[in-house]
């Protein structure tokens, strides 16, 4: 089992993000599930009609919240899993040998409680939104092409800033963050993973926020940005990556500007 807790490890990931997978496919605990949402899907900035909005309560920020939480859940963890894996193959050197596959799984933990923390914003700041007429409720989009052209211009802005360059070196370089965070004991490898999801959601809290723009529950979108937030992080050359997704996102969101 020792020797093959590193198949273990990328096995319980696997796992874990088709779970997370099929709970935002079909909607768990909402109105519609992701499939008839992106089957309604309109053209950015044209929002997707509905008969009945959504009555914010308790029970029903919560289920956003998890919503939020399991997609994000299944679009971050592939990128996570170098760092995971490259943890449990030095923890099998080391003296907590005996403990690899536990403590690797402490590790995502850590760094997918940072994502809760990311859940719960964008929960707070979709029921902002709902309550001054900017998200249709029901669909979870911008209202307006003007708006969603900004949320494109800013998105793309960000990718330019000293913030996104600095947590982009952090997550593409897995080895470098063990040497230099590395904790000893599960605390320890709870808060790597913490810190480590941190960076990330430093790196990719933009992106996300342009589900916004596409649908939060669109299926396109989804998995768009969950193949080029792992282009971003494992092709060479991920910084000139992310600085051309940002002209081009610049670029779409001025050409909207200019014909709403």
């Amino acid at each position: 089992m020792l020797r093959r807790d590193g198949l273990i490890v990328l096995f319980a990931m696997v796992v874990l993000v088709l779970i997370a997978a099929a709970y935002t496919v079909f909607g768990i605990g909402m109105n519609m599930s992701a499939i008839e949402m992106t089957r309604m899907a309109r053209p950015i900035g044209e929002p997707m009609s509905m008969p009945m909005q959504p009555h914010w309560s308790l029970s029903y920020a919560l289920v956003v919240f998890l919503m939020w939480w399991v997609m994000m859940i299944a679009m971050m963890t592939p990128s996570a899993a170098p760092l995971v894996l490259l943890f449990a193959a030095v923890k099998r050197m080391g003296p907590d040998a005996n403990q690899s596959a536990a403590h690797s799984g402490l590790l995502l933990t850590g760094y997918l409680m940072a994502w809760a923390g990311f859940s719960a914003v964008a929960t707070f700041g979709q029921w902002s939104m709902e309550a001054l007429g900017l998200v249709a409720g029901a669909m979870m989009t911008l209202e307006g092409r003007g708006l969603a052209a900004l949320v494109l211009i800013a998105a793309g802005l960000y990718q330019f800033t000293p913030i996104k360059t600095a947590c982009l070196k952090h997550c593409r370089a897995p080895g470098q963050f063990l040497a230099d965070h590395h904790r000893p004991g599960g605390t320890g490898a709870i808060r790597m993973g913490v810190e480590h999801g941190t960076y990330c959601l430093g790196c990719c809290w933009a992106l996300m926020a342009l589900l916004f723009v596409g649908g939060i529950m669109n299926l396109y979108w989804i998995v768009g940005l969950t193949a080029y937030v792992l282009i971003e992080k494992l092709a060479p050359r991920g910084e000139v990556v992310a600085k051309t997704a940002g002209a081009a996102l610049i670029c779409v969101g001025a050409g909207m500007l200019l014909t709403s």
